[in-house]
């Protein structure tokens, strides 16, 4: 776990950016698709925290990027080469593009200066959509990575993001997946590898802190 200084250097404002990937109402809503991973992330405080993270990035000038996955109503461009994509298609709850299955679930709250990427296909929120480009454009080095799930968006956009040279730091609690016990094990064997992994709270001091004035 890196000391406050050593994070306080990753969590420079002007070189860092804050994802949420999937924290849309048909994900993590109450009338989600998945209800158990819906369920995950918001009694595990996951969500919850996810806002808190959001509004510090907020008051702290670090830009925040939304995530969002949808589909068209007749399915054109999305994938069908994989088990999920199948599944998918047959759930409830469609994430079709321009419904509210689509929006930012409360209590995250999404800011003017925010950017919102949205994806047809794949499974990741970085490849094959415009987030590196709009990275590099914000100069950003250290991606902060948070949201849904740990099973499948959240390691493919940390793989993703390390791949393409940036610092991925996870909050460990603002991350969820199933089964619950999944998402621990994810982080420690998994994730901890290639990310800088930390708490909420860890993030927030850092985001906090005093602005330093030049002499």
């Amino acid at each position: 776990m890196p000391s406050y200084e050593q994070l306080s250097a990753l969590l420079d404002p002007a070189s860092t950016v804050l994802i949420t990937v999937e924290c849309q109402q048909g994900v993590v809503g109450p009338d989600a698709a998945l209800p158990q991973l819906a369920r995950a992330a918001r009694e595990s405080g996951a969500l919850a925290n996810v806002a808190r993270l959001v509004a510090a990035a907020h008051a702290s000038r670090v830009q925040v990027v939304h995530a969002v996955a949808e589909r068209r109503p007749d399915g054109r461009g999305a994938n069908r080469n994989a088990r999920l994509f199948r599944a998918a298609e047959r759930l409830p709850v469609q994430q079709l593009a321009g419904t509210d299955a689509t929006r930012p679930a409360p209590p995250i709250e999404v800011a003017e200066q925010d950017l919102v990427v949205r994806r047809l296909h794949g499974l990741s929120p970085v490849q094959g959509t415009d987030v590196d480009a709009l990275l590099r454009n914000l100069g950003c080095r250290t991606l902060v990575v948070t949201g849904v799930s740990a099973n499948v968006a959240i390691p493919n956009t940390v793989f993703d993001a390390v791949n393409r040279g940036y610092t991925a730091v996870v909050p460990s609690d603002a991350i969820a997946g199933v089964p619950t016990d999944y998402t621990p094990a994810m982080i420690r064997h998994t994730l901890a590898l290639v990310a800088t992994v930390v708490t909420t709270d860890e993030v927030l001091a850092c985001l906090r802190r005093p602005a330093v004035r030049p002499v």
